[in-house]
């Protein structure tokens, strides 16, 4: 029986994978049972692995004219062999806000024809600082102002012990305010942005003038001007804010804004200026607002504080990340603008708007001065306002909690190494200015 069995076996398992039912090993013909070695093998081949069943297709629902289904809905239970009622949708006496449904674009009150092209604080413009000093009419210096950097060389306005005292700030943000072994860069370089604060805070006693400030977090800001015949909207909230009661001073006197008008703006042509904007159709056309009401008591934005990694979700690049500190800070200085001279454009302010801003990861710092001195932006012609962009400046280079060693030897020691204090100058310096 067995031999004839072999011959039958050998026959069909060619014909199926040898992952599957039996592998037959050692056939001999001599009839003896021990001789057959037969295995079981539980692998599943590819093809006979288990796949999930196509969805089925709804039914079409044939309607005739004049002919109405016999439904169950009168008898208010199922019942076999009668069709589905089709109720209307139930709509509630009262205003439930999980169950609100918006009406179509089309339908609402400030739906408009024109889309308006907005700026959030999730924009990341392909051009970076190019494309945002196109839209806001810019024209943008490398380096902070002279004149500003060297307010934090005097003696009288630095800290005692300067030096010591921001690298334990440092040491706090990196090391001391977490039992991980690696912090995350979302905690210490928040840590570290308050730390710094908080150092510059305590010039207090000796500038009477830094406690007219206040620090304000997660304000919505909205501004809207034409560039050409596109309007435009900063929409978001854009980090922390320094405010104060007092306007910054301006930067540049009358004549250097007036030869801001020879200069030409940048183009990256073929690329359109409003590429990666959000497009909407429903939008109000004058809005404006600072983010606080007309009777707040800091109404002047001194320094705008952001951080490169606030949420996790939207990371942005070096390039994208000075862009929206610069148009969130033109922003800032726009709708304070159209608070003080009104919505309507103007080739030259009677005193220009100044506001300052500062963006780090924990480890670079980004410092930017902006000076509004035209709402006139529809075209490329005319006064310009004015940017000085300070990029990439390290605080320190590493931070370490264990030592990095490479083919036996100490590459980067443990703790800070590379301090760098002319990056805290600064720092100080932006502080300190409109209370020196």
């Amino acid at each position: 029986m067995f031999p004839e069995a072999t011959r039958y076996l050998k026959g069909t398992v060619p014909l199926f994978s040898p992952n599957v039912f039996l592998n037959v090993s050692k056939l001999s013909t001599d009839g003896g049972t021990s001789s057959i070695q037969i295995r079981r093998n539980l692998r599943a081949s590819h093809c006979l692995a288990a796949k999930v069943a196509p969805p089925k297709k709804p039914r079409e629902k044939v309607e005739i004219p004049g002919l109405e289904m016999v439904t169950y809905g009168d008898r208010m239970h199922y019942v076999p062999g009668l069709a589905k009622p089709v109720f209307p949708p139930w709509e509630r006496s009262y205003k439930d806000p999980r169950y609100y449904r918006s009406p179509p674009a089309q339908e609402m009150p400030l739906y408009k024809d024109k889309p308006c092209y907005v700026f959030n604080q999730r924009t990341s413009v392909l051009e970076g600082v190019r494309q945002a000093a196109w839209l806001s009419k810019t024209k943008v210096v490398p380096g902070l102002p002279p004149q500003l950097v060297s307010l934090s060389a005097a003696p009288e306005n630095q800290l005692p012990d300067q030096d010591e005292r921001v690298q334990n700030a440092i040491k706090h943000a990196r090391f001391w305010d977490t039992t991980q072994p690696r912090p995350r860069k979302e905690r210490y370089s928040n840590t570290l942005l308050l730390n710094l604060l908080h150092l510059c805070a305590t010039l207090q006693p000796t500038h009477p003038a830094l406690g007219r400030r206040i620090l304000a977090e997660n304000y919505a800001l909205a501004t809207t001007w034409k560039r050409g015949e596109d309007l435009f909207q900063i929409r978001g909230q854009n980090g922390l804010l320094h405010c104060s009661m007092d306007p910054l001073p301006h930067i540049c006197g009358e004549q250097e804004v007036l030869e801001t008008s020879d200069w030409v703006l940048e183009s990256f042509y073929p690329v359109s200026p409003t590429i990666d904007l959000q497009q909407v159709s429903v939008y109000n056309e004058e809005m404006n607002c600072t983010g606080f009401r007309g009777e707040y008591p800091y109404p002047h934005a001194h320094t705008l504080y952001f951080l490169e990694t606030p949420d996790p979700n939207c990371k942005l690049r070096p390039e994208q990340f000075r862009a929206k500190m610069i148009m969130f800070t033109f922003g800032n200085a726009l709708a304070r603008a159209h608070k003080l001279y009104g919505t309507q454009p103007q080739s030259l302010l009677e005193r220009p708007v100044t506001v300052q801003a500062v963006g780090t990861n924990g480890r670079i710092f980004q410092f930017l001065v902006f000076q509004l001195n035209t709402t006139d932006l529809s075209g490329d012609d005319g006064i310009k306002n004015q940017a000085w962009l300070d990029e990439d400046v390290e605080l320190y280079d590493f931070a370490k909690v264990r030592p990095f060693i490479k083919r036996k030897e100490v590459k980067v020691p443990a703790g800070l190494a590379g301090y760098k204090p002319e990056t805290f100058s600064k720092f100080l310096a932006l502080y300190l200015h409109g209370a020196v």
